[in-house]
């Protein structure tokens, strides 16, 4: 038997809950959040589902006991064997104080994780950490979106037999939910924030930039880590990709070339999904599938868009790691060319006079920390470049963007939380590294810097101050952990930043040589195709 409790006349949040489709029974568990595990929030994208938009989830009788995780979507390249992925996943995580009622309306932290658009990187993340950290104050939401060719694949016949974008349709998809349904878990539908870290910051951005800046009411304010500004193709620079995937799956002499790919075993689709290199590159990129302009959700450059202010008006925190590209250039990047070609790889658009001026910006030697033990010579040259490129600068420039547009909450940080492992691995403080700060390095689905349970674990409550209290207030500040600095906007200005280290916080201006670097990398973000 189910109880329902009653509260002078209202009802508390059961951890049986209805969603019309379905009834979903959570965990109450003893610390006081109750979780909702593995929830559909859309149909199984299976067969001629396949490439296509997100549909409703279908009905389902009985109780559906929401204890497990859903299993996370496809990567490329991914084993085709492994258990813990599958087609079927368009799941997502409801956490929530037990004592919230239905007319809580608590804050919305739903989170969107990263993975290049090509997995699904910070899949399952437990959001008990943030809801303790707020003070039983919020409720967290996270999910899994398809990716890879799955997600965003994209042609002519996908245009017309299929969908583009379907990964960011499926978040969207996901944010409706939340419209219609987290109100029965304790949730405020017209309270929520966005967070993402990386792919997730980047998804992000083009939610801000959708159909021009069109607000449709599916989130209030933002939080992205590390927004990443990758290369952004059109339905017809993107023919390659498809062309090549039905080269490798024998579907070339059938009139239907769509169809076939979808008749496809899931296996069989895998065996096949791998990355291959962009016209005029040298060798594959690191994430090859990506958001595709499509003249409506996506219409055009990122860039443009922010510089033309089409973008939706809300609360924003954007920031990054100091060393966001270590792991992701290749550690045996031993000379210019070697470095070259890696830019190249991932942005195919860039002219030899664009990477001669960046190389003159980006030294070899860097005596800021150590390298790694037999590291190329062009390893830390390489990083610093691809890093400020995809991810440091696109934020320095959307803060700058938001605060001309006249936005007063804009904020911006630099993370600089070294962990001694990493440094001695030469890794420095790399990407995406403070999300072990934020969820709580017990929370994380990975295994966290030792340093995070340790010797930095005074960072922990600071990060998870300004995040929770940005979730409840749309302002870092307000809740803000005692003791750390107020962190200041961006700036009439501009530039003013909140540095996190180690031993505290404090605001701090960008260093003159990154704005100059940063101003010019956003100059040819254009001509990048960013």
């Amino acid at each position: 038997m189910v109880w329902i409790l009653l509260i002078a006349g209202v009802v508390a949040v059961d951890p049986l809950v209805d969603v019309d489709y379905a009834q979903y029974l959570g965990t109450a568990r003893p610390g006081g959040v109750t979780d909702w595990l593995g929830i559909r929030y859309a149909a199984p994208p299976l067969a001629n589902l396949r490439f296509a938009a997100p549909q409703d989830p279908l009905p389902a009788g009985g109780v559906q006991v929401a204890d497990q995780h859903g299993l996370i979507c496809l990567s490329t390249p991914g084993d085709p064997n492994d258990t813990t992925t599958s087609e079927d996943c368009l799941f997502l995580d409801v956490y929530a104080p037990s004592s919230s009622t239905n007319s809580s309306k608590l804050p919305v932290y739903f989170f969107i994780q990263g993975g290049g658009f090509s997995t699904n990187s910070n899949a399952n993340y437990n959001g008990t950490g943030l809801i303790e950290a707020s003070g039983m104050n919020i409720v967290v939401v996270n999910f899994n979106y398809r990716v890879g060719p799955y997600g965003f694949l994209a042609s002519q016949e996908v245009v017309e037999g299929g969908s583009l974008n379907n990964g960011l349709w499926d978040q969207r998809k996901a944010l409706e939910w939340v419209k219609k349904y987290i109100s029965r878990f304790g949730g405020d539908p017209d309270h929520v924030v966005l967070g993402g870290d990386s792919a997730g910051a980047g998804s992000i951005v083009y939610h801000l930039t959708a159909y021009g800046g069109r607000n449709d009411g599916l989130f209030h304010a933002v939080a992205a880590e590390s927004q990443s500004f990758a290369t952004l193709l059109t339905p017809e620079l993107s023919q390659y990709q498809y062309n090549n995937l039905v080269i490798r799956a024998g579907c070339t002499g059938v009139p239907d070339t769509l169809a076939c790919l979808r008749n496809l075993t899931t296996a069989g689709l895998q065996t096949i999904n791998i990355n291959t290199a962009s016209p005029g590159a040298q060798y594959a990129p690191l994430y090859m599938y990506g958001p595709t302009i499509d003249g409506a959700l996506l219409p055009d450059l990122t860039y443009r868009l922010f510089a033309d202010g089409h973008f939706i008006r809300v609360p924003a925190i954007f920031g990054d790691d100091t060393n966001e590209g270590t792991i992701f250039v290749y550690n045996t990047t031993n000379t210019i060319g070697d470095s070259d070609a890696f830019i190249q790889a991932q942005f195919p658009n860039v002219t030899l006079q664009q990477l001669a001026t960046i190389n003159s910006m980006f030294p070899e030697v860097n005596e800021t920390f150590p390298m790694a033990p037999n590291a190329g010579h062009y390893w830390r040259q390489g990083s610093n470049a691809y890093g400020e490129i995809r991810y440091i600068c696109p934020g320095i420039f959307i803060s700058g963007a938001l605060q001309r547009a006249g936005i007063p909450g804009s904020w911006n940080y630099h993370y600089n939380v070294e962990d001694p492992s990493q440094v001695a691995e030469g890794y420095g403080v790399p990407h995406t590294v403070e999300v072990n700060a934020i969820w709580g390095p017990q929370y994380v689905s990975g295994t966290p810097p030792a340093s995070y349970l340790t010797t930095n674990a005074q960072v922990v409550p600071v990060m998870q101050g300004y995040w929770t209290s940005f979730i409840r207030s749309f302002d870092p500040n307000t809740y803000r952990y005692p003791g750390s600095a107020e962190w200041s906007t961006w700036g009439e200005q501009g530039y003013q930043r909140l540095l996190i280290q180690s031993n505290g916080t404090m605001v701090e201006m960008v260093p003159e040589a990154q704005q100059t670097r940063c101003a010019y990398l956003s100059s040819i973000g254009i001509n990048l195709r960013q």
